[in-house]
């Protein structure tokens, strides 16, 4: 592809990329009390929180704005699916989970969904839907949210608020567990230094990259991405040469892009750029800095097959940090009996990977904004059953949820002691399939990393952020270790 079309192609996927957030905020309505979910409350929205022991008021936090509200449907449908699985919930709508559910129980226990808030990636936002879930709504149980800032803002609320129990969606900045520390607040998948863990020795001790320059997003999850994959590559000898960190949510990322090296001064580049700014940052690398190639270029979650169909086939190669699901070449009946379940609960579901059009639902369900919500949904239903339903001991209640070991298709996940999950990490390449389409290959698994990163972090150390973590060669426990995996066949 030429860079006259590789750059049409660019513009054309920025436009989508923002019909498709404006697709997930439903028009000039974006107060979330307006969503089908929440039709069921009061119409005052003053809703008595429940007595104790009375059943499971169930509140779920996505976004339908900002740079991640294309991903509202996906993370609604996560827990619905979960809840229809394991609890014998019904979906309102067979074409959208946003309508809700009825008929939920585990062990005798309702549970009701009594809203859907609406964040928008900012702390002020989600603590305002948290707020008219919890206090105007009475939700007891709250799953979300979505983002890394909102996550911090939502475990401090939970520390303030003991009689509340939140399981986090798919929120990955690194504080709400190492460091807010909320003894009910339980996070079921990794943070986003996790996700990086083992891209930095592959890419240096395979690839040969010596000297790499970083792009991550300004806000607590870009800063926990970028520090994993720090810690990682320059653990085993490499140099982070630049770190550029443009606001989240930038539309021009001329500047920025013009902080980085060019091409023939550094072996490669790390992108931590999310959202709506994923394209827009490539766009202005090629207009700034020329093609981009896959040998010299890896990425996080958003380098993704559905971005590389924008970028052209040149971008075959670059390498892919780790998320909450495995790659589609990897298949297990696991996984498959999981997709399955998500076809046969909805006819279709508008999720973004489809650009908020109508799609089968194991597209949404392939996805980790949809599985991150799906593994709080199964947290739920199962430490309902450890208790045999009986929450009117908070206490026991969320010791159970601690201890649980959940028996998850794309791997188990438990807690540690900060109640933050232990994982499994995929990395991936994106690769040429034989009609010559880019797809996502796994290429390793880095078993059981766990949120102090081989003891790189702690509650005492800073958060990640700008400068920290330094660029030092250290010791890592999966250094050297990580599961090989040909063909999608793990090789152990």
């Amino acid at each position: 592809m030429s860079r006259l079309k590789r750059r049409t192609s660019l513009a054309l996927s920025v436009t989508a990329g923002l019909a498709l957030v404006a697709a997930g905020c439903g028009g000039d309505d974006a107060d979330s009390a307006g969503l089908p979910a929440d039709q069921g409350s009061s119409a005052d929205g003053g809703t008595a929180p429940p007595a104790d022991g009375e059943g499971i008021r169930l509140g779920i936090l996505g976004q339908c704005e900002g740079p991640f509200g294309g991903f509202h449907e996906d993370v609604v449908a996560g827990t619905t699916l979960a809840l229809a699985r394991f609890a014998g919930a019904t979906p309102a709508s067979t074409t959208s989970a946003l309508e809700g559910f009825s008929g939920a129980e585990v062990a005798g226990t309702p549970i009701e969904l009594v809203g859907v808030g609406c964040g928008d990636d900012t702390a002020d936002r989600i603590v305002q839907e948290v707020r008219r879930l919890v206090e105007q709504l009475g939700a007891n149980v709250i799953i979300g949210p979505l983002s890394g800032d909102e996550g911090i803002a939502i475990a401090e609320y939970a520390k303030a608020n003991p009689e509340l129990t939140v399981l986090a969606g798919i929120s990955g900045s690194q504080e709400q567990t190492l460091q807010v520390q909320a003894p009910n607040y339980f996070r079921f998948y990794g943070d986003g230094a996790i996700w990086s863990a083992g891209l930095g020795d592959l890419l240096h001790n395979q690839e040969g990259w010596d000297t790499v320059a970083v792009i991550a997003d300004d806000y607590s999850f870009g800063h926990t991405s970028a520090a994993g994959f720090v810690a990682d590559f320059c653990a085993v000898g490499g140099e982070v040469t630049h770190r550029v960190f443009p606001p989240l949510g930038t539309t021009d990322y001329s500047s920025y892009i013009a902080q980085l090296p060019n091409p023939d001064e550094v072996d490669g580049y790390f992108w931590a750029v999310g959202g709506t700014g994923t394209q827009a940052a490539l766009e202005a690398f090629v207009n700034g800095k020329g093609d981009l190639t896959g040998d010299q270029h890896a990425g996080n979650l958003f380098f993704n097959p559905a971005l590389a169909q924008a970028l052209g086939t040149g971008i075959a190669g670059a390498y892919v940090g780790g998320f909450a699901t495995l790659p589609a070449d990897v298949e297990t009946p696991e996984i498959e009996e999981y997709l399955a379940a998500a076809d046969a609960t909805w006819e279709t579901i508008p999720g973004s990977l489809s650009g908020n059009e109508p799609a089968p639902p194991s597209v949404a369900a392939e996805f980790g904004f949809f599985y991150g919500y799906y593994t709080a949904g199964v947290a739920l239903v199962e430490a309902l059953e450890s208790v045999g339903g009986d929450i009117s001991d908070l206490d026991a209640f969320h010791a159970a949820i601690s201890g649980l070991t959940l028996d998850l298709p794309y791997g188990d996940i438990s807690l540690d002691e900060n109640r933050s999950g232990i994982v499994d990490v995929g990395l991936s390449r994106l690769a040429l399939d034989d009609s010559g389409e880019v797809v996502q290959e796994t290429v390793a698994i880095v078993p059981g990393v766990d949120q102090t990163f081989g003891g790189t972090f702690s509650p005492d150390t800073p958060s990640p952020g700008r400068d920290f973590p330094a660029c030092e060669e250290r010791e890592l426990p999966w250094v050297g270790n990580a599961i090989p995996v040909v063909d999608g066949v793990p090789q152990n």
